[in-house]
């Protein structure tokens, strides 16, 4: 084999591995129709989250997107943060300030472990020192894409407590399917992900199993369902958890 087809088999098996480490586009997915053509739609908001954290997940991923990917050079995503970093130090330092305050911060918001964070500052710390190399520092640092691995841990994070939030509801109500759904996460586990966090009273979240209406409802707003009466209001306030987090 010569040597100009042995580079062409290093940069293709080269590309393909980079393709596997690099930071999934955290706003949008790739799909495959039926006739064999690849589109992008919208990332899926796991099931089980509350209003708040779907807004928060929603919002960070915008954001990390932008920042990350929202533009297209040869083949070459990348976004905000490479077009400020490229201006000595004022770029580098208003990229960090960006990537906490616009993702980070946000994500806070959730309810994260302290570890979790920890984790998300450190990818902030590593795009910031990379950031203070000159222009191959900034093109390094478009690749690592910081922000865009910050938003795929917060969507594993919120994912893992949206799975957990169902499994409790279904063992509530005795329909938790072991062999189907797996067993609930053990007590020390369940501190750290906050199942059902920022639930308001009376949401709805998608996939939970609702209760079936009594005939005592319709007793309430009256025979003919159109709300002559309505349910007294029950005051059963904020959805909150006081628990320690789990820091080891």
């Amino acid at each position: 084999m010569s040597d100009a087809l042995l580079r062409k088999a290093g940069r293709t098996l080269f590309e393909k591995h980079l393709q596997q480490y690099a930071p999934a586009d955290p706003m949008y997915e790739e799909y495959t129709t039926a006739q064999g053509k690849k589109k992008r739609r919208r990332r899926a908001i796991p099931e089980g989250l509350s209003a708040r954290d779907a807004k928060i997940l929603k919002s960070v991923q915008r954001r990390a997107h932008y920042l990350d990917k929202g533009f297209s050079l040869c083949g070459f995503r990348f976004g905000w943060t490479f077009i400020i970093g490229i201006i000595p130090g004022a770029g580098d330092v208003a990229d960090a300030s960006l990537n906490y305050l616009l993702v980070v911060r946000k994500a806070r918001k959730a309810d994260l472990p302290n570890w979790l964070i920890q984790r998300m500052l450190m990818n902030n710390a590593a795009s910031a020192l990379m950031g203070l190399v000159p222009l191959a520092g900034d093109v390094a640092m478009a690749a690592f894409k910081a922000n865009s691995r910050n938003a795929a841990l917060l969507e594993e994070y919120l994912r893992i407590r949206g799975e957990e939030f169902l499994k409790i509801e279904k063992a509530k109500a005795g329909e938790l399917n072991k062999k189907k759904d797996g067993p609930v996460a053990p007590p020390d586990d369940i501190k750290q992900i906050h199942p059902g966090a920022g639930k308001e009273p009376g949401e709805v979240v998608p996939g939970e199993k609702q209760p079936k209406r009594g005939l005592s409802k319709f007793l309430i707003r009256g025979s003919s369902g159109k709300g002559k009466g309505k349910a007294p209001a029950t005051d059963t306030g904020r959805f909150v958890e006081n628990v320690e987090e789990n820091t080891k």
